[in-house]
């Protein structure tokens, strides 16, 4: 998994001027004790912005004119298409990725659950540094703009860096340089669970009055192909924020506390593969189509709906309301991003994922909980969720869930 390193303020306003609001979680509260090896700087002081050596921009500038000039005739191909169709536009970038990674160097791909291909190199330069053994490794990522950017980390011995340039398309089709950039990398860890896990050396108060993020989480062994398969079909369109399905203790038997209500919007986009859109913030759906899409994924009856969601009898409607400032308090949890470990086919013909929350945003841990989540395939093809448990007391290190509507409770 690529996620970038953040402006968690600056995240933090986008979101609330688009009401969909996340606050801050003590890292301490999130981290896992895991025995992993961590490297830590002794001296972090003004480890960002360092100066660059001439002959090491100067490569790094023609090694990006070089790979953009083998992928020009593909983005020429989807140029245009691609800003309207994200599908489209992970189509070009795979084929992007093809081409890459025949310089043998590592790639990856700037979508969440994205293979890294040529990853034995990444390995083997994060564990020669385990071992304090001096090295470097390119990471090139292939980006859905049609761009690429080149990652070189270094590690002296003591202390890893990375230089990162980034390579974009100019109207004219021509490679246009936006930024190269040199930083120490404050601390680090390759974890068991292949991801590597860093945070940059970045700004601080009193310098800066915002906090900024220099957390980052990437994957380099790559999950199993069906792994992927059920975190991008079956999990990713839920995440950890809006919604309890992936974050609440539940099961057929116990449905009363999930919240219903803001369940909707995201098994309305798995049932019709848009996204839920109303023109106010608050509306009401008519219970025939609510109660049609909740029980499309889960085991629930009408007469359950209308007693555990909020419903209102004298419209014949469920109540939905957007997911904003008022109904929803910040969370570093709730940018983590479900990644589907393993995948267990009961004989009872009920499937069971076994999920990490990976949390990129300023604790940086790719384990904030593990949950089992299962479902079972209907007649018709479509899935049923029928439970979630999260494991070792992993309930206790997340923030206790807000539901979308005030007057619900667990």
């Amino acid at each position: 998994m690529k996620r970038k390193s953040i402006l968690l303020v600056l995240c933090i306003g986008m979101i609330l001027t688009s009401c969909e609001s996340k606050i801050s979680l003590n890292s301490t509260d999130v981290k896992n004790e895991k025995n992993q090896k961590n490297t830590t700087m002794e001296n972090p002081d003004k480890g960002y912005n360092l100066p660059i050596d001439e002959d090491k921009k100067k490569e790094a500038v023609n090694d990006c004119e070089e790979i953009m000039g083998i992928i020009r005739d593909i983005y020429s191909e989807y140029n245009g298409i691609q800003e309207a169709d994200q599908n489209t536009a992970e189509q070009m970038m795979n084929r992007m990725k093809e081409i890459i990674k025949q310089n043998g160097n590592p790639v990856i791909g700037s979508d969440h659950y994205s293979v890294m291909d040529n990853y034995q190199k990444m390995e083997q330069f994060l564990k020669s540094a385990e071992q304090e053994e001096k090295g470097s490794v390119i990471l090139y990522e292939a980006d859905t703009d049609g761009g690429i950017t080149r990652k070189e980390y270094s590690y002296d011995g003591k202390e890893m860096s990375v230089m990162s340039a980034k390579m974009i398309w100019s109207e004219d089709t021509e490679p246009v340089l936006t930024y190269i950039s040199l930083s120490k990398i404050k601390e680090w860890a390759y974890t068991e669970n292949g991801n590597f896990c860093y945070e940059l050396c970045v700004p601080e108060p009193p310098e800066v009055t915002e906090i900024v993020d220099g957390s980052c989480i990437i994957r380099v062994k790559p999950l199993s192909e069906e792994c992927r398969e059920y975190s991008k079909k079956y999990v990713s369109t839920f995440g950890y924020q809006g919604n309890n399905l992936l974050c609440s203790n539940w099961n057929a038997e116990d449905m009363q506390g999930l919240d219903y209500n803001g369940l909707y919007e995201y098994f309305y986009q798995m049932k019709y593969g848009e996204k839920f859109t109303a023109e106010k913030e608050v509306v009401g759906i008519p219970e025939e189509e609510f109660e049609n899409v909740i029980m499309t994924y889960l085991p629930v009856t009408k007469e359950e709906l209308k007693e555990w969601a909020v419903y209102d009898e004298q419209s014949n409607m469920f109540i939905w309301e957007r997911l904003g400032c008022g109904n929803y308090s910040p969370t570093h949890f709730g940018l983590s991003l479900p990644e589907v470990t393993e995948v267990r086919h009961n004989e009872d013909g009920s499937i069971v994922l076994t999920i990490h929350a990976v949390c990129d945003s300023v604790v940086c841990n790719d384990v904030v909980i593990t949950h089992e989540l299962t479902m079972k395939i209907q007649d018709d093809g479509t899935i049923q969720y029928v439970g979630n448990r999260i494991l070792d007391n992993g309930i206790d290190n997340i923030p206790r869930y807000q539901y979308r509507l005030g007057n619900l409770q667990n």
